[in-house]
């Protein structure tokens, strides 16, 4: 059990909450990735992201960040959805796909090139996921009740939740 502490007029709890040990929380969405820098001038990029129990609602915001290994001098993509870009100076590949259709699973893939002369080692870059889905609280958190004190209205009954990707990464 734990609770948040707010200073508003005094000292009170705002909220208590328990969640169970036993709750394991299931990454709404899944990547798949195969980067490689082999031997000679260029690695290749194959990434595939989709949604993964999310009770049917909608993945949206989606942006995949890649750093890539300093040797590589520029990314040639074809992204089935969305945008991609490459910043040259931080080495970062990012790929806007937006919301994520059920029916249509992005895909993006393509060439890096890499310094000539430079020795192509082995590079695992680690991929950042971004991504929002609303109505929905994967760490299974709900509201059963809200009680209110000294107020002369009724507030609303409803809750908005919203699933938000705070750290999400993806190993290669």
């Amino acid at each position: 059990s734990s609770g948040i502490n707010a200073e508003y007029g005094g000292n009170f709890v705002l909220m208590s909450y328990h969640i169970s040990s036993q709750n394991q929380v299931a990454i709404p969405v899944y990547v798949r990735a195969m980067i490689n820098f082999n031997e000679g001038q260029i690695g290749k990029v194959d990434i595939t992201v989709g949604p993964k129990q999310t009770l049917g609602k909608t993945v949206d915001n989606v942006v995949i960040s890649v750093p890539m290994p300093k040797e590589v001098t520029g990314c040639s993509m074809t992204a089935s959805v969305g945008t991609y870009t490459f910043d040259p100076t931080s080495k970062q590949l990012r790929w806007d796909i937006g919301k994520i259709q059920p029916l249509k699973v992005p895909t993006m893939r393509g060439t890096c090139t890499i310094i000539a002369g430079a020795q192509s080692r082995a590079a695992h870059p680690t991929i950042h996921v971004d991504f929002k889905i609303s109505q929905l609280a994967v760490s299974g958190l709900k509201v059963n009740r809200l009680d209110m004190f000294n107020e002369s209205y009724k507030p609303f009954k409803g809750v908005k939740y919203i699933t938000k990707a705070g750290n999400f990464q993806v190993r290669t």
